[in-house]
Order: structure tokens, then sequence, then C-alpha cells
């Protein structure tokens, strides 16, 4: 399947450090789909910089809560069905990293029920957590930093 020319900002593990010494590009970039195909089987980023972040992100389970206290984060799904948890309460919360925090899991939140084509955005500071994926779930992640 081919991905649609979108460029979508993205991130997961990439330090916050390292992207404030990149600016963001002046020129125009483009990730042709071999790029973003190969980015996709492995849930790498593409881009990183001072502003914002693009990954392909792949899921075959769900994850940890998570909660980015500098970063908003859109995902635009490519493939697959998940469900998500946006809001609530972090359970057991622990920092693991500059503005980033990680923890067992939500009480409260809203479940959703993400597929292809869905996008969703989550506010810095909102806590967000895949608690189940069916298949392979491949989604852009563009992660703005504020």
């Amino acid at each position: 399947m081919k991905t649609p020319v979108l460029l979508v900002v993205l991130s997961f593990g990439i330090a916050r450090l390292a992207l404030a010494a990149e600016p963001p590009p002046t020129e125009v970039v483009l990730f042709d789909h071999a790029k973003v195909d190969a980015a996709f089987a492995k849930g790498l980023p593409l881009m990183a910089n001072g502003s914002y972040k693009i990954s392909a992100g792949r899921r075959v389970t769900g994850g940890t809560a998570e909660l980015h206290e500098h970063d908003t984060d859109l995902f635009y799904v490519t493939e697959g069905s998940a469900t998500f948890v946006t809001g609530g309460t972090l359970v057991e919360p622990k920092e693991s990293g500059p503005g980033e925090v990680r923890a067992k899991g939500i009480t409260g939140g809203v479940e959703r029920h993400l597929t292809k084509g869905d996008i969703i955005v989550i506010p810095k500071g909102v806590p967000h957590q895949f608690t189940a994926v069916e298949g392979t779930f491949l989604y852009h992640v563009v992660k703005v930093t504020q």
C-alpha cells in the first residue's frame, strides 16, 4: 500500500536535546514512498528538529500511557485499527525524560476506536495510550514542539 503524499510530524525515541540543536529545514523535503515504507516496516523516525518531529509509527500491541508536557501529537492512521484512550489520570506516573511522563495506564479517560483514514490531535499535557491493537497498526505522527 502506498502512503498518501502527506508529511506528518512524528517522533518516538528522539531526545529533546538533540531536537533543540537542529533548526527546521529551509528547503522542501520529500520522503519518497520507499523511504516511508522502510520507516513503517520498523516504526522509525523520518525527521526531527527543534520545531517538530516526523515518524512512521508501527504497533502490533498496546503500550504504556504517556504525557508530553511540551509536544502536541497529530496521528494520521494509514492502516489497521486500534483502541486509544485520551484524558483521564495517569496510573503510577514516572518521568521518563525532560517533559515526558510514562505510566502503567489511564483511569477515567475517553476510549476511541481509530481506523484507517482517521486523524486525531492530542494537545500537550493530555494523557494518551494505545490499549489494544488489531493486526498491524500504522500511523504517521506529527509531534509539534511548543
